[in-house]
């Protein structure tokens, strides 16, 4: 049996059993076709709505100081009726105490952050974020944006598309690390890594996220204001089967009190009604 964790406003209140076969997760008896997130990545609006509970779902988690540290597609749960998502599978999750030293050699290989593939034990929680944003990159390409055969293939295909990481980026990631050096590669201008009718402002959010530094990359509710969410802010929106979408910018007072900066990105729609 696999907890499920809600994204905000929806009750973690029971329980689902999971089936592995083949790399894949197939929801058994609890949400109503319940699939996983590949499963309706081609339904635009769905993997849009998805994303964005991705993002809030980490935000959920980390607020409370824990790392899923196994974001992946077969650990996100569809209800392709409301195009609901929901997090599961914590069996790699852990609070992370600063300065108290953490394995490495976590995360499934396609989405595991390069920290950690240069074996920093002292990371964050900006982890997670970029395995959501490999997870994004995948459902934009149908296919995984880094699929690496080990620790050092996963590190050429990263920088195949990054270029090669500075000094800088290099300390950021894992301060003690210092066994190989790299030949110079210039990243890929990322317009280039996916097809040319590919949402523009998704490109940019992957962008932000896929960033060598782990402390430039955004918070969650950071990545839940990016442009390429506008779309759930709009009250016309309807889901491919012509239902209305539920709120995306319901956000509670402990989110929007983690994130005051970007307060009024987030709640846009509710300060539209108002004015």
């Amino acid at each position: 049996m696999t907890t499920v964790v809600a994204s905000p406003g929806q009750e973690p209140d029971r329980q689902i059993e999971v089936q592995y076969s083949d790399a894949k997760i197939r929801a058994e008896d609890s949400l109503p076709c319940g699939q996983t997130l590949l499963q309706v990545a081609t339904n635009g609006t769905y993997y849009i709505r998805q994303a964005v509970h991705l993002f809030r779902a980490l935000a959920y988690i980390h607020r409370l100081g824990i790392c899923h540290r196994d974001i992946k597609p077969q650990n996100l749960l569809i209800d392709t009726e409301t195009a609901v998502l929901k997090l599961c599978d914590f069996g790699s999750a852990k609070y992370l105490i600063r300065d108290e030293p953490n394995v490495s050699y976590i995360c499934s290989r396609y989405y595991r952050a390069p920290e950690l593939i240069f074996g920093a034990t002292n990371y964050t929680n900006s982890i997670d974020m970029w395995s959501a944003g490999t997870v994004l990159a995948e459902l934009l390409l149908g296919q995984p944006i880094f699929p690496g055969d080990s620790g050092v293939d996963q590190l050429v295909e990263i920088i195949k598309v990054l270029g090669t990481p500075s000094k800088t980026h290099i300390h950021e990631m894992n301060p003690d690390y210092k066994e190989r050096t790299f030949p110079p590669i210039k990243p890929r201008p990322w317009i280039r890594v996916f097809r040319s009718n590919t949402n523009l402002e998704a490109i940019d959010l992957v962008s932000l996220v896929l960033v060598y530094s782990p402390h430039q990359r955004p918070s969650p509710l950071e990545a839940c204001a990016h442009l390429f969410f506008d779309v759930l802010r709009n009250p016309g929106t309807k889901l491919p089967n012509g239902r209305d979408i539920p709120s995306c910018t319901d956000f509670t007072s402990e989110e929007l009190y983690c994130a005051p900066a970007i307060a009024s990105l987030l709640c846009a729609t509710q300060a539209a009604k108002i004015i």
